[in-house]
């Protein structure tokens, strides 16, 4: 069963049932090498709208390059619990194989469980040799009964799940631009950044003249400053910490981008953590806390990594594929990580006394 529905962006579309998926699967609990992992199971019979196009995706194992992915999508608001993998926090979107899908007649979304909502249910009947392959394919072979197991999911299985993609490769942006991933206007803005930095970075004498044209233009009109600074903290010497203890539906600011420049070594990380040119967007924006993430899987290991201090997923703030030549318009929409010293704590009244400004200023 290999269906091949050319799903766009808002399309609506129902999971199939979970022996029709089950029966797509080969002996790893896998299609063509993307695994079908377990919470996925409680998403059989809804219906959801398409996020994005999953025709290619950045290799998050390897190099950072694009890959190309054959007949995927990822759905609106579906992110991995990451209860089947340690508790991994890390919430990816999950890709889903359009033979796992259809096309839904019916306008009505009825209400989505939300992802970790159900667990594996030790107490149900279990298809003879199907779920056990989904649940045995969550650990690499071998490791399965160890203390310190390394797991297997979409994430580390997307070099095995796709094809390279070069970033030269037009027919992505073809259809980056016919699925609805990308607007016209936002591919015309990616195409003169990347045109832009390499004149910026080439070896005329002038990428300093450029990098500050960009920045006062852009502060002209309102726009992201130029996003590839690097920081001045010599690398092997300390990076300042800050500990707010941020919590869950607690709203912060985003320093600004010189800020957050200051607390960088030249490599562009603080205590370890790299500060990407895609955050850059964010910066100056207010947000709440999503959570704090304490462990994630390391894509290239498959196994659990503890981080020293928390970092800090924000709500809404993913990696948007601005400014990556080798993934532009990736669609997978990578949360970004924070230090608490590259944010601070607002409260509601600030916020609200901050939009009254903006609306009189708008009058």
């Amino acid at each position: 069963m290999m269906n091949t529905l050319q799903l766009h962006s808002g399309d609506l579309v129902e999971v199939r049932s979970k022996e029709e998926i089950l029966g797509s699967l080969d002996g790893k609990g896998q299609l063509e090498g993307l695994p079908f992992m377990p919470q996925m199971i409680q998403f059989c019979g809804q219906k959801f709208r398409v996020f994005k196009r999953a025709h290619k995706t950045c290799d998050t194992v390897n190099d950072y390059t694009g890959r190309r992915m054959n007949n995927a999508v990822h759905l609106e608001g579906i992110r991995c619990d990451g209860q089947a993998y340690g508790g991994c926090e890390a919430g990816c979107l999950i890709f889903w194989k359009e033979t796992w899908l259809k096309r839904a007649n019916d306008p009505g979304l009825p209400s989505a469980v939300s992802p970790g909502q159900e667990s594996r249910d030790s107490s149900a009947p279990a298809s003879p040799g199907s779920m056990d392959d989904v649940w045995a394919g969550t650990k690499a072979s071998g490791s399965e009964s160890a203390d310190e197991p390394a797991y297997v999911c979409q994430a580390t299985q997307v070099p095995a799940a796709t094809q390279p993609l070069a970033w030269w490769d037009l027919r992505q942006y073809a259809e980056d631009l016919t699925s609805g991933n990308v607007g016209l206007g936002r591919m015309a803005r990616g195409f003169f950044y990347m045109g832009y930095w390499r004149l910026a970075r080439s070896r005329t004498g002038l990428g300093h003249v450029l990098r500050r044209f960009y920045d006062d233009f852009q502060r002209l009109r309102g726009g992201v400053p130029y996003p590839r600074r690097m920081g001045k903290i010599p690398v092997g010497a300390k990076t300042p910490h800050m500990g707010l203890d941020l919590q869950p539906g607690e709203l912060v600011r985003v320093k600004s981008y010189p800020d957050i420049l200051a607390t960088l070594d030249t490599n562009n990380r603080n205590r370890g953590l790299y500060f990407d040119a895609e955050m850059v967007p964010y910066c100056g924006r207010t947000f709440r806390v999503l959570k704090r993430v304490k462990r994630i899987l390391n894509e290239k290991t498959g196994r659990m990594t503890e981080f020293k201090n928390p970092c800090i997923i924000l709500e809404g703030v993913v990696c948007e594929s601005r400014y990556s030549q080798c993934r532009l318009f990736c669609p997978r929409s990578i949360y970004s990580y924070w230090r608490e010293i590259w944010l601070e704590r607002v409260s509601e009244a600030q916020v609200g006394a901050a939009s009254k400004e903006l609306q009189k200023a708008a009058k």
